[in-house]
Formats: structure tokens, C-alpha cells, sequence
């Protein structure tokens, strides 16, 4: 199961002080994970409502759950949110794919 970053407080710290990975269609917004208790990696999803309507927002969502999945999310000792924009559903998945486990390698070392 994926750990989740549900606090609005953290996802406004990663948007504040998260680096930012621009894939094709998915931003990353990563930071080395606060909590030094749990080390375990933690993510979050966000499809923001200027993109499209609810049944967007959860296809997209359910879009970006199946990349982190596949990429083998969460990454140990780092905060992702995943952002999508507003073409990420109009993508093949596997251009999507590609070109986060692109930004990924940058910051996780794949």
C-alpha cells in the first residue's frame, strides 16, 4: 500500500521548498522525506480542478497512482507529489511512463 502525504501543511512545504521535475505530462515535486522516524518514502497525488472535471481529476489520479506503482513508489527517504497536467490523460501511458521514470532516475538514482 502507498503511503500517502495527506497534510496540507507538507504538500504546501514540497510546493514551497520541493525540487521540481517536469516530465511530459506529470510534474514531480520531490523533497528528502521530514520524517526521520519512518524513513519510508511517502507520495501524493494532485489533479487541481482548473484542469477538468471531477471524473478527470480521479482518471488522472488513478493515472498517476499506476506510474508510481509501476516506477516502484514509493521512493525510501523521499516526499513525491505527482502533478498532473492538464494533457496527461491524452498521452499513451507508456510515453507517460518513460518520461517519469526519466525524472526519477534523476533524484532516486535508477
Amino acid at each position: 500500500m502507498l503511503e500517502t502525504i495527506k497534510s496540507s501543511t507538507e504538500i504546501s512545504y514540497l510546493f514551497a521548498h520541493g525540487k521540481r521535475y517536469n516530465a511530459h505530462s506529470i510534474t514531480l515535486l520531490v523533497s528528502q522525506g521530514r520524517n526521520q522516524h519512518d524513513p519510508q518514502g511517502r507520495v501524493a497525488f494532485i489533479a487541481g480542478k482548473k484542469s477538468g472535471n471531477a471524473v478527470w481529476r480521479n482518471a488522472a489520479k488513478r493515472r498517476m497512482r499506476a506510474v508510481c506503482r509501476d516506477l516502484g513508489g514509493p521512493w525510501e527517504g523521499f516526499d513525491v507529489v505527482f502533478l498532473a497536467k492538464g494533457f496527461v490523460l491524452e498521452q499513451e501511458y507508456s510515453k507517460v511512463l518513460s518520461s517519469c521514470r526519466a525524472q526519477i532516475s534523476r533524484f532516486a538514482g535508477e
